[in-house]
């Protein structure tokens, strides 16, 4: 998604968000991370400076708290945050996958994560309870890999965490962002 990014080219349009929008952001950052409590997202997105939106291409919308961009969102997915914000608060408790080390350097190509690299030792989703996947499909996550301290990537998932244990095959995250792509050497957007 970002690979190819340009912020002098790619940016178009850019609208300070309102307050009621602002809250509907952190209600979905919240629901789609549950770790963080409402206190840290009024410390990490405070009402002033408000949050800047700036339109890229036709579907993508790229969230900045003042010039540094925080989090992004392709159409009606989930906000997910960019690979900058998460290394500058790594306490933060995202909603996070971990890939076997034999992933890494097809992911830092800019490749989709394929369901072994989630599912042979070394990878790591949260559990299942029950007939409940503990992640469904279309969640937003943070991917961390086998023995390394920071993300390396952050995407949506593609089947649940059940089918992933079950069917083994296939394409289990949409990598959206990823260490080393246009967003990530990205300082600031004007």
């Amino acid at each position: 998604m970002f690979k190819k990014f340009d912020p002098s080219n790619d940016v178009s349009t850019s609208t300070q968000v309102k307050a009621s929008v602002q809250r509907g952001i952190k209600s979905q950052i919240s629901e789609a991370h549950p770790a963080l409590t409402d206190e840290i997202l009024d410390e990490l997105l405070p009402k002033k400076p408000p949050l800047v939106q700036y339109k890229i291409g036709p579907h993508l919308m790229l969230y900045c708290r003042g010039s540094d961009p925080i989090f992004f969102q392709h159409r009606d997915g989930p906000i997910l945050p960019t690979l900058k914000f998460v290394h500058k608060y790594p306490g933060l408790e995202f909603t996070k996958v971990t890939v076997d080390s034999g992933a890494i350097p097809f992911i830092l190509g800019g490749a989709n994560i394929m369901c072994p690299g989630l599912t042979n030792p070394g990878g790591e989703m949260p559990p299942d309870d029950g007939e409940e996947p503990g992640l469904e499909k279309g969640d937003g996550v943070v991917v961390y890999a086998e023995g390394k301290e920071y993300a390396l990537a952050v995407g949506v998932m593609t089947m649940s965490s059940k089918d992933i244990r079950k069917k083994n095959k296939g394409t289990g995250i949409e990598v959206a962002h990823f260490l080393g792509d246009g967003l990530f050497m990205t300082d600031e957007i004007e």
